[in-house]
């Protein structure tokens, strides 16, 4: 799955961009520091928005076609901040065999949120995982960190109902 950017309002402050300009110093003419500047701008931020990508791309003398690609690409980054109700669903192979597909699809549409995105209003965001360790619980999603197993599209209700 392809991750989406969505539409939220950025809200960094002028100290998280010290800290990354700060960041970005560190690895200056370190051959493949990409990766590690993009983890630790993650750190900071808890995403990477497009706004830290243009400052990543400024500094380093990257493409911000380059960075997006590797930030959309690796499974690590996130593009879109966590919703206030995060939940993510288990794709990985135990729990897509018992019908995952189905449970992101119905919280994709209860929530009004497409998979890998969080809604504009910052309170929901969905996305697909790989195994979280819990397979023989399968199919499991998460809201908030809290897990909940052995689902079917007709328990998806109540259990977002709790956070509604």
């Amino acid at each position: 799955m392809k991750k989406k950017l969505t539409t939220v309002v950025f809200r960094g402050t002028p100290e998280q961009e010290e800290q990354l300009i700060a960041v970005i110093d560190k690895y200056k003419g370190v051959q493949g520091a990409m990766m590690p500047i993009l983890q630790e701008a993650q750190g900071i931020y808890g995403y990477l928005p497009i706004e830290v990508q243009k400052i990543i791309a400024d500094r380093t003398g990257a493409s911000l076609e380059e960075i997006y690609g590797i930030a959309s690409f690796y499974a690590q980054f996130k593009l879109n901040p966590d919703g206030e109700v995060a939940v993510a669903v288990c794709l990985g192979t135990a729990c897509y065999v018992k019908g995952s597909g189905e449970i992101i699809e119905e919280v994709a549409k209860q929530l009004n949120v497409p998979v890998g995105s969080t809604s504009p209003d910052g309170k929901y965001s969905l996305e697909a995982t790989r195994c979280i360790g819990a397979c023989g619980l399968a199919p499991v999603m998460t809201v908030n960190g809290e897990v909940y197993g052995r689902l079917t599209k007709d328990k998806i209700s109540g259990i977002l109902a709790k956070y509604m």
